[in-house]
């Protein structure tokens, strides 16, 4: 086999010896020596090569410090315009805003819109947040939104209306960023938006998440999808200041409301949630909500409307509020394919539940049976103000069962009976419920009778819807007559704090006023109700105090006792009777203009005790001795308000103090 001599030769031709062998020449490459030469040493000076000159090694050089940086900017105020947060002098006018707007508009190459321009103009107080900025309705594409950065820079609103304005992405992104940037509105309403896209609610829950000032955020009719419930949800994990959210129609259903009931139970800040009309189903989803009332107790406001729970659904639901206890307020369940079958467990939920008022079960094919299912729960309820039965497949027999709640119900408001078939037997035991019932203001039920086999039952009915009526407008009277009472209360409860201010002279003083002054001593009594927060309640707590001590007046007849307790504020002695209304009765001493006999009597009286006081006995301030603790109990007769007689109360008052006169001029409140 022949060998190539040459460096780098690369031939390779194929030599055949007619065996049928082939050979294939050795191909081989020069040393890296050979290849690459060796450099020349530099030299000093420029060197001539091919007419050019060739210039020495190039160095780098950097300034001193203070040469680096030349100058800076301060940054942009982005509240220089705003007029809440700086003196008069910085404010600006209505006119500046429409100018800016309108040379943003003509840069933009963008129309104006006039709807916006014309509630700009009616603009009158620009010193804090203006009510409404109403846009709905309006075309907005990117370029109109950046025009609208001129007025949120300078004016700050209340409720922002961008409903129905054909957001894309782009303008979404602008918007919500400038509404979180300068804090423009506290209610927001991007609903019936329907191409913010990803980007659009991405933004949103920034602004969600950053702003302190958004308690209401209206996103009706806007899907949020699997790839935008993350943000939104992350969002709500975290929110500080969103206490209202409306998510109605925006297919939640399935992983966006997964993600969300797993955010909402570390919520604390948000009390109201809107989730009708997105197909919740019966097993994943109103597992999900049961979980969220199970772990979230400060959500008050569940709105469920047109879904899918059926009795399945509802079974995790009222699991979910018994562990809740307090918390829920509100529940809508309106239009939810729930039976009989459901009410069910909505009765075994309802005693164990203390803060729910407002019960909707309405348009649900529940009947007879299943609202006498409810009955027994809603008897051993102490919470639920307002019924909502509207079309629920309800005839006179299921009237009767509500009738029996409405009767026993010391605290019912309202009642919505409408859309349901009920007749002569139905009318006439409501009527009767009504008359034992003192706290149904509102029954609502069909105006037009129905219809009957005997004509003359058309008008007993009208007769008995008459009667319905008279009754709840009965109770709206005495309501309106407890809350003058309670008006009274809390005047009656000033003048004893003004007493309490004024009687700060000591023992001596007091004694000496009663001895200088002809007065025959006069007994004013205060109730005053006991409420939770300290404040006098309102005409429902009164009504739930009085109608809880009717229910449980024998018991309070054998267990109540009278107890005389000092105070150390002088001038009065603070009465108290225990049970479920803790009436405090306030005794006010009084003097007023008396005869000479009886200014006579009450110094030989002083006089006398002076000089048979016992050591361990103290005369009061007031003049009522301690021996006013031993005094003998008398609300045998009392009834279950606490009221007494006038011959209760001047005996009370005569074993209590030492005073001999028993002509007391008593008031009882």
């Amino acid at each position: 086999m022949d060998q190539s001599e040459g460096h780098g030769s690369e031939e390779g031709p194929q030599e055949d010896h007619g065996d049928g062998m082939q050979t294939f020449k050795e191909v081989t490459f020069p040393c890296d020596d050979e290849i690459v030469p060796s450099s020349p040493e530099p030299k000093e000076g420029p060197q001539e090569d091919n007419g050019r000159s060739k210039q020495g090694p190039k160095r780098v050089t950097f300034p001193c410090d203070d040469d680096i940086v030349s100058g800076s900017l301060e940054p942009k105020d982005p509240w220089r315009h705003v007029v809440v947060f700086f003196p008069p002098a910085q404010n600006v006018t209505v006119d500046d805003v429409i100018t800016s707007y309108t040379q943003a508009c003509q840069k933009l190459n963008c129309k104006q819109i006039p709807k916006l321009v014309k509630q700009l103009q009616d603009l009158i107080d620009l010193s804090g947040r203006v009510e409404t900025l109403d846009l709905k309705g309006e075309r907005l594409d990117h370029k109109a939104c950046e025009a609208l950065e001129e007025i949120f820079k300078r004016v700050q609103f209340k409720m922002v209306d961008l409903e129905q304005t054909n957001l894309d992405e782009d303008g979404a992104s602008a918007l919500f960023d400038m509404i979180e940037y300068y804090e423009s509105a506290t209610h927001l309403n991007i609903s019936f938006n329907k191409h913010i896209g990803t980007r659009g609610w991405q933004a949103a829950a920034h602004m969600m998440r950053k702003t302190n000032c958004l308690h209401y955020l209206d996103a009706r009719n806007t899907p949020l999808l699997d790839h935008s419930a993350p943000f939104v949800a992350r969002a709500l994990r975290i929110s500080s200041s969103l206490t209202v959210l409306h998510l109605e129609n925006t297919s939640l259903s399935g992983r966006p409301l997964m993600l969300l009931a797993t955010a909402l139970k570390m919520n604390i800040v948000l009390r109201e949630l809107y989730l009708a009309d997105n197909r919740l189903n019966s097993l994943q989803d109103s597992a999900q909500l049961g979980n969220v009332l199970r772990f979230n107790s400060c959500i008050q406001i569940l709105d469920l409307r047109n879904n899918h729970i059926m009795d399945s659904g509802l079974s995790y639901i009222c699991e979910g509020i018994k562990e809740q206890r307090q918390g829920l307020v509100t529940l809508v369940l309106w239009n939810n394919q729930l039976t009989h079958a459901g009410m069910v467990h909505m009765s075994m939920c309802l005693p164990h539940t203390q803060s729910l008022e407002t019960l909707n079960l309405g348009h649900n094919a529940i009947g007879n049976e299943g609202v006498r299912h409810l009955k027994n729960g809603l008897i051993g309820n102490r919470s639920v103000l307002r019924l909502g039965l509207a079309s629920a497949k309800l005839t006179c027999e299921g009237a009767v069962a509500v009738a029996e709640f409405v009767a026993e119900s010391p605290r019912l408001l309202r009642l919505d009976l409408r859309e349901n078939e009920i007749k002569t037997g139905g009318l006439m035991a409501l009527s009767l419920a009504l008359r034992v019932n003192q706290s149904l203001l509102r029954l609502d039920l069909d105006r037009e009778p129905k219809k009957e086999t005997v004509k003359s039952f058309i008008e007993t009915q009208r007769t008995l819807l008459a009667e319905i009526q008279n009754g709840c407008r009965r109770n709206f009277v005495l309501a309106k007559e407890k809350e003058e009472q309670l008006q009274k209360s809390a005047s009656m409860t000033e003048i004893a704090i003004q007493a309490l201010e004024d009687s700060t002279a000591g023992p001596e003083e007091t004694n000496n006023s009663v001895d200088d002054n002809s007065h025959a001593p006069e007994i004013t009594i205060a109730v005053l109700e006991e409420a939770e927060d300290g404040e006098i309640p309102t005409v429902q707590e009164c009504k739930e105090e009085e109608s809880d001590s009717d229910t449980e007046e024998e018991e309070e007849k054998k267990d109540t006792t009278l107890e005389i307790k000092h105070e150390v504020t002088p001038g009065q002695v603070t009465v108290s009777s225990p049970g479920r209304g803790h009436k405090v009765f306030l005794v006010t001493r009084v003097e007023t203009s008396g005869s000479g006999m009886e200014e006579k009597r009450l110094t030989e009286k002083k006089t006398h005790n002076e000089d048979v006081a016992l050591p361990e006995s103290t005369t009061l301030v007031n003049g009522l001795g301690q021996e006013s603790s031993r005094a003998t109990p008398c609300c045998e007769k009392q009834d279950s308000h606490g009221t007494y007689s006038d011959t209760e109360l001047e005996d009370l008052i005569r074993d209590a103090s030492t005073e001999p006169d028993p002509a007391l001029n008593a008031i009882t409140l």
